[in-house]
């Protein structure tokens, strides 16, 4: 018998104005061939930051993390308040001890500033560490513990029991952000986190062209006698209705987040607050490139939500062939089409494999989207999220039993 999964599928057409969300080395919003036409495309890197940061309005900061090099720092900071009695640059250096004890990873001054160069830089790692608030915490009390002892904090971690205990605090009570999108340690393998959400690329659902703005901008010191702007450039730009996708596993998002943060509340409940946070950060965050000088600031025309008891499934299939503008016959654009094209499709992949699913949400806008009125239950984002989360803790209580 094959055992039943809980897995989130997240899917948004969201229309978006000239703009600039993602660059290529070029400066030019990246793109795709998908179903042989070029099409606007956002990275999934992109989506996911700003999914990422979405969660300091959603999420207690104690239920976050943080990825930098400048991990000493922040680790130096906590040592510092725990009234160690350590200079800055004493700080410093028992980070870096704690943290190459905790995932083997070097931490020095950055090569870029030379000893002597005016004050000695902070350390930094040699790639960005993702260590959640509640990590280091563990790691400032272990320094802590370890700067007490006769021989040193360096003495100290060279015990095989501290090391372990150090490695321990830098792998258990991880944040949401670091049990949803996943972490890599290069010098400890054994502390790399299995991310639970996949996250596609956006792609438009249409053929996209892009476009460049040639502007000027006036020198406000100039006299009326010197000619010319006082500088010039490009900029290019497109816009498209995207089609973007994502998928939780709710039972890999459990055993990353392990114990909640309060002893007292439901096993089920740190699960469902981060689905909760995930589903409204990921519809409602918009990658910030150019974003000062476009001001898309779009929200989705339609959301679809559905839990599911197997593997995920994206229904990017919809749009291989490319919506044509006004190809509904109503409108002159690509949402109407991109609904229909959606609303025909999710049935018939759901009959033809059995993967109907019970627990099915619809989130939409105005008469284009009407069309999906059919795929779930209608509701708007606060109705949504909560109906996700209860959903989530209900399958989870019922697993569990």
């Amino acid at each position: 018998m094959v055992s039943s999964r809980t897995i989130l599928d997240v899917h948004i057409l969201q229309t978006v104005p000239p703009s600039n969300l993602n660059r290529d080395d070029t400066g030019s919003p990246k793109s795709a061939v998908y179903g042989g036409i070029r099409r606007a495309r956002v990275s999934s890197q992109a989506w996911k930051r700003a999914t990422r940061r979405a969660f300091d309005g959603l999420l207690d900061p104690a239920e976050l993390g943080v990825r930098t090099k400048k991990v000493a720092e922040l680790l130096a900071a906590r040592i510092t308040a725990l009234g160690v009695g350590l200079e800055e640059a004493a700080a410093w250096q028992a980070a870096a001890d704690t943290i190459t004890a905790a995932t083997g990873a070097k931490v020095a001054p950055p090569a870029r500033k030379a000893k002597g160069d005016g004050d000695d830089p902070a350390p930094e790692s040699q790639y960005l560490m993702f260590l959640s608030s509640r990590q280091l915490d563990a790691l400032a009390a272990l320094a802590a513990e370890g700067l007490k002892d006769s021989g040193g904090l360096k003495e100290f971690f060279k015990g095989k029991e501290n090391k372990a205990r150090a490695r321990e605090a830098a792998n258990t009570r991880h944040s949401v952000d670091i049990a949803l999108f996943g972490r890599m340690v290069a010098d400890a393998s054994d502390i790399n986190v299995d991310a639970a959400a996949q996250v596609a690329h956006a792609i438009s659902v249409h053929a996209v062209e892009i476009e460049s703005d040639y502007y000027t901008a006036v020198d406000d010191q100039r006299n009326e006698d010197e000619p010319g702007a006082g500088m010039i450039g490009t900029v290019d730009f497109n816009s498209a209705t995207l089609y973007r996708y994502a998928a939780v596993d709710v039972d890999r998002l459990r055993a990353n987040l392990g114990d909640g943060l309060r002893a007292d509340e439901p096993a089920a409940e740190p699960v469902r607050r981060a689905v909760e946070a995930f589903v409204e950060a990921f519809v409602t965050s918009i990658p910030t490139g150019k974003i000062n000088t476009f001001a898309n600031q779009t929200l989705p025309d339609a959301v679809v939500v559905k839990l599911r008891s197997a593997r995920p499934v994206s229904f990017a299939g919809a749009f291989e062939e490319a919506v044509q503008a006004g190809g509904d016959g109503l409108t002159g654009g690509h949402v109407a089409g991109a609904c229909a094209a959606l609303a025909a499709y999710v049935p018939e992949v759901e009959r033809a494999f059995g993967a109907v699913t019970e627990d099915s949400w619809v989130l939409r806008v105005g008469e284009r989207t009407s069309a999906l009125a059919g795929l779930g239950a209608e509701v708007g984002l606060d109705a949504l999220v909560g109906a996700v989360g209860a959903a989530v803790a209900k399958r989870l209580a019922g697993s569990a039993g």
